[in-house]
């Protein structure tokens, strides 16, 4: 027994239509923003995505027609642009919400309540990854890392940081994010929508008024080892036995505190292991050849 084509889901009609041009106040606008862009580089093909931010920013996602103004612009085929619009997951294919909810599920954030956090967003607000709940405010999708494992488990809004969240505070969030109630992240600005995020990252000042001053710096966590390198004293540190206090021994905040000195270790992990070299008693021996 054969099948058809069409029951295959193979279609053999016509070719796609060209992608429909954008109006011609909004290309106008486009030219000059991409003009701009242009302008900062000496190869223009080098502008393509800056330029794919521009169009992302126009519609809140990457159109045919937005691929096609790149190609026009830097006098690149279509075939070129959408390799590129197709291989980075920043640009969006599909039209997608106010406020891009995106939990890390890489190794560290997900052992830590990233992955719990993503099961429980799905649940709640009824979408699958990459979907968007039926108000179009919230698009929610799973991220590679973001760099922020010393905030793990972190969630990112229009990629400002939400850090050291839970399943519950997660769920806080993307209701404040629909109810429009104002959100503040842990660290950077304060939130815009997606498509006003898209024009910042093509590269146009944020013309809010204090939002720069706002983006701040990096934070504690991610300065420790800043610190250490620099040789200042780290804090010291007290670990306590899994079980708790024993009968009759001392509170902890009673407890006196151990301060290691340069020479000592806090994990039998850092510790170094004896060789054969540090304990003649044990030598390794000559090293045998091959074969021998």
């Amino acid at each position: 027994m054969t099948t058809s084509s069409s029951e295959r889901g193979i279609s053999l009609g016509m070719p796609e239509l060209p992608a429909p041009a954008y109006p011609d106040d909004v290309r106008a606008r486009l030219e000059t923003d991409a003009r701009d862009i242009v302008a900062r580089y000496p190869d223009s093909r080098s502008a393509l995505l800056p330029l794919l931010h521009l169009v992302q920013a126009e519609e809140g996602h990457v159109t045919r027609t937005g691929m096609q103004f790149c190609a026009d612009v830097l006098e690149l085929t279509t075939a070129e642009v959408t390799a590129v619009a197709t291989f980075y997951t920043m640009y969006r294919r599909k039209p997608s919400g106010d406020y891009q909810v995106g939990v890390c599920t890489n190794t560290l954030c997900a052992v830590m309540g990233g992955d719990a956090i993503f099961e429980t967003l799905q649940e709640h607000l009824g979408v699958g990854n990459g979907e968007t709940t039926g108000d179009g405010k919230v698009t929610l999708e799973h991220i590679e890392c973001n760099a922020a494992c010393d905030f793990a488990p972190v969630v990112m809004v229009n990629w400002e940081f939400f850090d050291n969240q839970t399943p519950a505070s997660a769920k806080r969030l993307v209701d404040d994010l629909r109810a429009g109630r104002d959100v503040e992240p842990t660290r950077g600005a304060r939130l815009c929508t997606f498509k006003e995020t898209a024009r910042i990252l093509a590269g146009f000042p944020d013309e809010r008024p204090g939002a720069v001053e706002e983006s701040g710096s990096a934070g504690p966590a991610s300065l420790v080892g800043l610190r250490l390198a620099r040789g200042e004293a780290a804090p010291a540190r007290v670990v306590h036995p899994r079980g708790g206090p024993q009968e009759g021994a001392p509170d902890r905040q009673d407890r006196p505190v151990h301060r290691p000195s340069p020479a000592e270790h806090l994990s039998s992990h850092d510790a170094p292991q004896e060789t054969s070299a540090s304990d003649p008693s044990r030598p390794a021996g000559p090293a045998a050849e091959e074969g021998e």
